[in-house]
């Protein structure tokens, strides 16, 4: 399946925020967002690289809709299909898709604290290093429900990567929605996370707007 393999800090630069996408990378002096705070292309410097407050309707949709698929690490087909699932089901259709994409099985790996950055979920799920519900899965894109449980492969432990994984996964938080086991390297679906639990930073009305168009 197709993916983004540019620099990950260009696209912070472009939406003229950090998105995370490096994990602890991106709170040190090494990010490349805090020693280059403009938006990458010929025009970055002057500024016209960017929307503002002239920007249009569309163009403020179109941000916040790359600014959401880039955060998840999402591609546009992937992102417009959820969507329309979302569309779907009751609810607020803006919330509803957050949720959906939050409980994908690489950003609760994420949310677990068992990996640095989306990316790196990704590429572990992708490895088959994790079962769901006791079933290996590699399929970043599965989407879990509340009562799933999260396992690694008992072939997995002894890789290099796993030694002292526990150390490491016990610095990193783990949001409420979900539980986790550290020592065991496992964790639970409690429930949907809430809209405060969710990155403050995605404006989901505007992605709407976007797609509704």
């Amino acid at each position: 399946m197709a993916r983004y393999t540019g620099p990950a800090c260009r696209l912070c630069r472009r939406e003229n925020e950090k998105l995370f996408l490096k994990g602890e990378r991106c709170l040190s002096g090494k990010c490349s967002f805090e020693r280059r705070a403009y938006a990458p292309g010929d025009h970055g410097k002057s500024g016209s690289g960017r929307g503002g407050d002239k920007a249009s309707d569309y163009a403020r949709q179109l941000r916040a809709k790359q600014k959401a698929r880039r955060t998840y690490g999402v591609l546009e087909r992937q992102f417009r299909r959820m969507f329309g699932i979302a569309s779907k089901k009751r609810g607020q259709t803006g919330l509803v898709m957050l949720q959906l994409l939050e409980t994908r099985l690489d950003n609760v790996v994420f949310r677990l604290g068992f990996a640095e950055n989306r990316a790196q979920a990704r590429q572990l799920v992708s490895h088959g290093h994790f079962m769901v519900n006791g079933v290996r899965s590699d399929i970043p894109s599965m989407i879990l429900k509340p009562g799933d449980q999260i396992s690694i492969c008992e072939n997995s432990k002894g890789k290099t990567f796993f030694k002292d994984f526990a150390e490491v996964a016990e610095k990193r938080n783990c949001v409420g929605w979900l539980d986790r086991d550290v020592k065991a390297i496992s964790g639970r679906v409690l429930r949907l996370p809430e809209r405060a639990e969710i990155d403050g930073n995605i404006t989901e009305q505007l992605i709407v707007e976007y797609y509704s168009r």
